[in-house]
């Protein structure tokens, strides 16, 4: 089954074609490094790595570029609060995300470009916009003459008026059309800046992301992912620049953007106080389960993060390796891959809910499987898949030491109490058998029987 992607643009699910099917290329706008990542930061991280696996299980070179945005306002700020270089800042927080994002299994990108190290890439780039009669300089300033580029509001689908109102744009003097947005502007001698022809200065954020675009993946790329938010105005502006820029040819060929993430049922906000942070999301639970509950819902679906949504998913992610435990002696077969069925939800623009419905099948297949065989090739296929969707990377033992560990309870007194329901049941004392597990299960332990024996988890 080809691989079939929903393209913003478009509207449309299109059958993915790769420019160049020996170099696919694909970029997905990063983290602005000043503060914790929250879990809707975390969501188009964990989509976008789904996608990265998927595309490198079809093609053999696949360059994925995921970038560092180190230069902000929002960066200046807490550098001057904290009286430090933003590059204290940047650099702390660049390495609390890989960390956090590491934890729910999200590979690193090929390429992660920080926006500080391309200036005289963008510099330019505004050049070339210039010169091209696509952007002006007024008053230190350079911003993107919208009104140049007729196809502007195509990706978003929105009536000018309304993307005006909708950006908030900043009413200035020295605009020729209210829609014109910044490309450079002045830094004061407090403020980070770069020499440029036009002053000292630093990059608006939208010719960041399309100058490290054009120096690492070249000028027409395959896909360019992020969330829905950015659809307007951030990739709205990127298409305009990053097309005019390059004499009207192809900037992007797909556009994908992950649905917006609400808790508990209401938008994250300080104000709320529901805004949860990876950080600390993954000393509670492990990220495994984070990751399983982000994919649980279609990617271009809005999700609502829950608490017990959260509970569920490290319930699922302990049936499915309590069935890999259960396989423990068995060698899995080799060259054995992802059944059909799982890799062609996933290649049908990364439907996971279907992905993951299978990959319960085959758990549920280990459980009845009574050949050895079988039971060699259903753990090759649970590795595999659990790879191609980035989960089941740690060991049965693993994954419920951890649960273990983390819980108060008396493992040793546990352990034998479940060798006294063992006996119990082998002398038919079932009464005896199911008073046992009423104790254990008010010491807040759970019970995983299979064929091979019974193991436990803290519930």
């Amino acid at each position: 089954m080809p691989i079939r992607l929903h393209n913003t643009l478009s509207k449309e699910k299109e059958l993915f074609e790769p420019l160049d099917p020996e170099r696919v290329t694909m970029y997905v706008c990063g983290p602005t490094v000043y503060s914790y990542a929250h879990i809707g930061n975390a969501r188009p991280a964990v989509v976008f790595d789904t996608l990265f696996r998927v595309l490198k299980n079809r093609y053999s070179n696949v360059v994925y570029a995921r970038n560092i945005t180190d230069v902000d306002d929002k960066i200046n700020k807490a550098a001057r609060e904290q009286n430090v270089d933003i590059s204290v800042i940047t650099q702390k927080f660049a390495g609390i995300y890989r960390d956090d994002m590491a934890a729910l299994n999200v590979q690193r990108p090929s390429i992660e470009p920080h926006a500080t190290a391309h200036m005289p890439q963008m510099i330019a780039m505004i050049e070339k916009l210039i010169a091209n009669g696509n952007a002006y300089a007024a008053e230190g300033h350079v911003l993107f003459h919208v009104p140049s580029f007729k196809d502007y509001g195509a990706l978003s689908k929105r009536d000018m008026r309304e993307m005006i109102a909708g950006a908030r744009v900043e009413v200035a003097p020295y605009k020729k059309d209210p829609a014109d947005f910044v490309l450079w502007k002045p830094s004061d001698d407090e403020t980070p800046g770069w020499d440029s022809p036009w002053g000292r200065g630093r990059p608006g954020w939208h010719i960041e992301c399309s100058a490290m675009i054009e120096t690492h993946l070249g000028e027409s790329i395959d896909i360019h992912g992020g969330g829905h938010d950015l659809q307007f105005p951030h990739h709205e502006n990127e298409l305009a620049q990053g097309t005019c820029a390059h004499d009207g040819k192809l900037y992007v060929k797909y556009w994908m953007h992950n649905g917006f993430l609400n808790v508990e049922g209401d938008k994250m906000s300080k104000s709320i106080g529901n805004v949860l942070l990876v950080h600390d999301l993954i000393e509670q639970t492990p990220g495994e389960a984070i990751r399983l509950a982000l994919i649980t819902g279609h990617y271009r679906a809005p999700l609502d993060w829950t608490a017990n949504g959260l509970v569920e998913a490290k319930k699922k992610l302990d049936r499915l390796y309590g069935a890999l435990e259960a396989l423990t002696d068995i060698e899995p077969a080799a060259n054995i891959g992802a059944p059909d069925a799982f890799v062609d939800a996933l290649e049908d623009d990364l439907n996971t809910p279907k992905a993951i419905a299978e990959l319960f099948g085959l758990a549920k297949a280990a459980n009845t499987s009574t050949s050895a065989e079988e039971k060699a090739q259903i753990k090759a296929q649970l590795l595999a898949a659990g790879d191609l969707i980035g989960l089941l990377q740690h060991t049965p033992a693993e994954w419920f030491d951890t649960a273990k560990a983390a819980s108060d309870i008396d493992g040793e007194k546990v352990d034998s109490l479940i060798e006294a329901r063992k006996q119990a049941r082998a002398n038919k004392d079932f009464a005896e058998a199911d008073r046992i597990r009423d104790e254990l299960d008010a010491m807040g332990v759970e019970l995983l029987d299979s064929r091979e024996g019974t193991t436990w988890k803290a519930k």
